[in-house]
């Protein structure tokens, strides 16, 4: 029997609803990022809105059943616009003891939690901390429990396929996928084309995974437990064509872009370091764009190279995160010295130290705009969702290559594992980036002479006759290059090299705000709580609130109308995944101004439903 068939002559009835929250958790091997990108990619080409947000521990393969050990995946999707992966779920996918409590309060009362029952052994209640069983205790009244054997069914089904019991008992997320599939009026086939590309040379796996999303399916249609299903109409999205992509993706695909737009070979010179690593990942791929990519044996190594590889002449970038930026401290300093165009992506995670690896944090931004020794002033933006990671590599690469100075790019743990559509563009549709390269023609000027609007120095690339030139870290003589320890001399390069960067303040778009264009409170945020803030405001502007919000993209140097945006609100406030950076460095820079904060220090994002309760709070004084 067909899905069609199966859901023409189903008679439970079918809800609409606009969005929902839906959150897969169990261990770490329970393989609950895979089933949430499938939940994910099948229901974005159903044309639902969707963000993600992933949710992993930091051991490669913590103890099973333990309470930091829990992997989540937390999807939302909607026919409405959706910011944010949502803040309490609707749904709740519980495989293990310790999924369902350390993921409990964020459910709805009176929603729904589907559960394995075979995980509830005494042995993983002990683990997860339970002293009675929360399916008999009756702590579970207020919400709509569905009770499932996943792994019992799981070995029913696939009891004739030959397989150990390891293999099968894997599949079982595929169980409460096809579940989840049905609740939602899912269709199944893009998973199942996905498992016979993933596991083309392994035909077994793939017909088990089939198999099991096939007897979950079929489990949920005839399930008295379940009443009804849900259906969530197409997304209204501009015309065009879309994917689902991550910040670290969209990433290394900003750079290629960024690469072919200027003409230059890309290298990436780059340590893993999580959650930075799947750049470098992804670019390595794409070796017949002219892509080179050069795994160094640490920190240092990654970035010295990718100065080497500016000097010769490519767009040269590096990846990293928070402990990896400071490694990277005294190259940086180098390569503004050097006045060389270098790109550090610096994927900023919960520190300091090594931190908390896998979770998000914004606590990188005095290191990015102030980590260096002596007067070392560079130009630092940062993305704001995981498709902008796109527009934003391409930004960096530009300002990089037309300044003539290293860019840091922020983005951070959250933007960079989460997932949205994307708009996928065309190369002739992004705007030119035009390299200072001179090639030692007779009317040309030599690599120390510069612009007179950006203040950018030549590129010369070594080895072109007549362009012959010293470089290093030792402070150089503004006209000819040559090592100079002349008081003022230094003086100048300072200012210049300063100024340089204050330029691009003219070469950057203005400050905007969203909503109100002025009124009672303006928030104002940058990097990747974008969609928080955004999805806050919003919600609050319907209700009749006087707020406005301004999100920072360009931190270093920031929009020259800035003072002009603050002047319009009675109120400011700052919110950040940090103690106060930007708020620090807003006091500095407009201290006519009074900047409240709003801040979260907790591996996670900000909740719609905090912001709006503080924001609310704040407005009774006015």
């Amino acid at each position: 029997m067909t899905l069609d068939k199966i859901k023409s002559t189903s008679k439970k009835k079918v809800e609409q609803v606009n969005a929902v929250v839906i959150r897969f958790v169990g261990d770490s091997g329970d393989g609950m990022q895979l089933t949430g990108t499938q939940f994910t990619d099948t229901s974005a080409m159903f044309g639902n809105d969707v963000s993600t947000f992933p949710n992993y521990p930091s051991e490669i393969r913590a103890p099973q059943g333990s309470l930091y050990g829990v992997s989540g995946f937390q999807v939302n999707i909607g026919s409405v616009e959706i910011s944010t992966p949502g803040d309490d779920l609707d749904l709740l996918v519980a495989m293990n003891p310790a999924g369902l409590k350390t993921n409990l309060v964020a459910v709805k009362p009176g929603h729904t939690i589907i559960v394995d029952t075979d995980s509830f052994t005494k042995k993983n209640l002990q683990k997860a901390e339970y002293d009675t069983n929360p399916l008999e205790d009756g702590s579970l009244d207020n919400y709509r429990v569905i009770e499932v054997a996943m792994t019992s069914l799981t070995r029913e089904a696939l009891k004739d396929l030959g397989l150990d019991n390891k293999s099968i008992v894997r599949s079982k997320n595929m169980f409460a996928l096809g579940m989840v599939y049905w609740m939602y009026n899912r269709d199944i086939n893009h998973t199942l084309d996905f498992f016979n590309k993933k596991f083309k040379f392994k035909p077994l796996i793939a017909e088990a995974n089939s198999k099991v999303i096939k007897a979950g399916y079929f489990y949920s249609e005839t399930l008295e437990l379940i009443p009804n299903s849900y259906a969530i109409a197409p997304s209204k999205m501009p015309k065009g064509t879309y994917r689902i992509v991550n910040g670290n993706t969209a990433t290394a695909w900003g750079f290629l872009a960024a690469a072919e737009k200027s003409g230059l070979e890309l290298y990436l010179g780059s340590y893993p370091i999580t959650p930075a690593t799947d750049i470098l990942h992804e670019l390595v791929k794409h070796k017949h764009f002219g892509v080179k990519a050069f795994q160094a044996e640490d920190e240092i190594a990654g970035v010295t190279s990718t100065i080497g590889a500016a000097f010769a002449g490519n767009l040269a970038i590096t990846t990293t995160s928070g402990p990896g930026l400071a490694l990277k401290g005294e190259a940086i300093g180098l390569a503004m010295m050097t006045e060389l165009p270098i790109v550090i992506v610096n994927v900023q995670r919960g520190g300091p130290s090594t931190g908390m690896p896998t979770k998000t944090e914004q606590s990188d931004l005095l290191q990015a705009m102030y980590g260096r020794n002596g007067e070392s002033p560079i130009i630092v933006i940062a993305a704001s969702t995981p498709a902008n990671c796109f527009d934003f590599a391409f930004e960096a690469s530009r300002l990089a290559v037309e300044h003539m100075t290293p860019v840091i790019l922020l983005t951070d743990g959250y933007i960079a594992n989460g997932s949205e559509p994307w708009k996928i563009k065309s190369i002739n549709e992004m705007p030119s980036i035009t390299p200072r390269i001179i090639t030692g023609d007779s009317d040309e000027t030599g690599p120390f002479d510069r612009d007179n609007d950006k203040l950018a120095r030549n590129w010369a690339i070594p080895g072109t006759p007549g362009l012959e030139h010293r470089i290093g870290g030792l402070e150089k003589d503004e006209l000819t290059g040559n090592v100079s320890q002349e008081p003022l001399n230094h003086e100048q390069m300072t200012d210049i090299r300063a100024e340089k960067v204050r330029r691009v303040a003219n070469h950057i778009p203005a400050l905007k705000p969203e909503f109100d264009q002025e009124g009672d409170l303006l928030v104002v945020g940058w990097g990747g709580t974008y969609g928080s803030l955004h999805s806050a405001v919003r919600e609050l502007n319907k209700e009749g609130v006087s707020i406005g919000h301004v999100h920072f993209t360009y931190l270093n140097p920031m929009p020259k109308n800035t003072a002009d945006v603050f002047a319009k609100y009675k109120k400011i406030i700052v919110c950040e995944l940090n103690k106060g950076q930007l708020s620090f460095v807003l006091k500095g820079k407009f201290n006519q101004y009074d900047f409240l904060q709003y801040n979260k220090v907790q591996g996670l994002p900000f909740s719609v439903v905090d912001l709006k309760a503080k924001f609310k709070t704040l407005l009774k004084d006015i």
